[in-house]
């Protein structure tokens, strides 16, 4: 059963890489909606460590490839982590979106503002257009996300 988690992981993880060319830029930041639906597939699928896994690594390739910031290991990770953590505890996919949401567009963006930005970059961006920008970007994802569990689950691919 591991060995299928860590495939789901790996193609989570490619699927995000291969949609990078499609952000919404803002300021310093690079915002990928893809990503926010990686981050709710793998946060139900697979669970809340691997959904974070998948945010890292595939933070990490995207900043390799000169394709993403600094701002994509907050922004992705928390909205991963708490998306996984509410589908834990309640199992309801709605609660992961919400998770993601909050995660990504209020604790992500507060991460990035306050520490990521100034200490990491060296620069600044005003709070609340990070936060709209991040709020936006983890919606339109969020959104995709759930409408493709619904997909795999009707498909047979997924069960809750």
């Amino acid at each position: 059963m591991e060995t299928r988690k860590v495939a789901r992981a790996v193609i989570f993880v490619a699927i995000a890489v291969a949609l990078s060319p499609i952000f919404i830029p803002v300021g310093i930041s690079k915002c990928f909606p893809a990503q926010h639906m990686i981050n709710v597939l793998s946060a139900v699928m697979l669970g809340p460590g691997y959904a974070v896994a998948v945010a890292a690594l595939a933070a990490v390739i995207r900043n390799l490839l000169g394709l993403g910031t600094l701002l994509a290991f907050p922004g992705g990770m928390i909205g991963a982590l708490l998306a996984g953590l509410a589908y834990k505890a309640t199992r309801n996919i709605y609660a992961a979106g919400l998770g993601e949401v909050i995660g990504t567009g209020l604790l992500g963006s507060l991460a990035s503002v306050w520490l990521v930005a100034p200490v990491f970059m060296g620069k600044t961006m005003p709070l609340a257009t990070l936060m709209i920008a991040f709020s936006v970007s983890t919606l339109g994802g969020t959104i995709l996300g759930i409408a493709a569990l619904h997909v795999l689950r009707k498909g047979g691919i997924w069960h809750p």
